[in-house]
């Protein structure tokens, strides 16, 4: 029940009311809030263009600094530990050339002349460095040194990986070695 008091001529809630009048200034000062964001959220929505240009240039440069980094990342050298013993045996192994895969696409892997030990493996225009591994089970892995990439060669075929989504970029990659040894028998 509400009780009001004179003050004055101020007409005032008395003691006991004044929980319940706070309960209602909290509900009425909410209400007055999304009536007024409601008229400039519609506005918002009306004219659209504004909004979607900013995030389409905040995309955009997004997309040019992260093309940035990664033109720098590639013309940065890169420090990778010196060949071993294993490593330069699993390098003798590696066919070097032109691969032959499936769809006509080709990989081409030759010597690394900045690093000892490394191939640059190269399809569809980009190019990695990589560290050849003779695995337990005797077959040739070119292994990515930024872990990008995984090229596994055994004695029929070849075939690039994506070693971060576990998916093939290109199978079926022969080279004249592994038809030479497949004609063999």
């Amino acid at each position: 029940m509400l009780t009001l008091s004179f003050r004055s001529g101020v007409r005032t809630p008395s003691s006991a009311s004044r929980p319940l009048l706070r309960g209602c200034t909290l509900a009425v000062s909410l209400a007055l809030a999304s009536l007024l964001v409601a008229p400039a959220a519609e506005a918002a929505a009306d004219s659209g263009k504004p909004a979607a240009n900013a995030r389409h240039a905040h995309g955009k440069a997004h997309r040019h600094a992260g093309k940035a980094a990664a033109t720098a990342a590639v013309a940065a050298p890169m420090a990778v530990p010196a060949a071993d013993a294993l490593q330069m045996e699993a390098m003798a192994r590696v066919n070097q050339g032109v691969s032959t895969c499936e769809f006509r696409q080709q990989v081409h892997i030759s010597e690394s002349a900045a690093h000892p030990g490394y191939v640059d493996l190269r399809f569809k225009g980009k190019q990695w460095l990589m560290k050849p591994v003779i695995s337990s089970t005797g077959a040739l892995r070119l292994e990515d040194v930024r872990a990008e990439t995984l090229f596994i060669q055994i004695r029929n075929k070849s075939m690039l990986m994506n070693q971060k989504t576990g998916q093939r970029l290109v199978d079926a990659c022969v080279h004249p070695a592994q038809q030479q040894a497949m004609s063999r028998g």
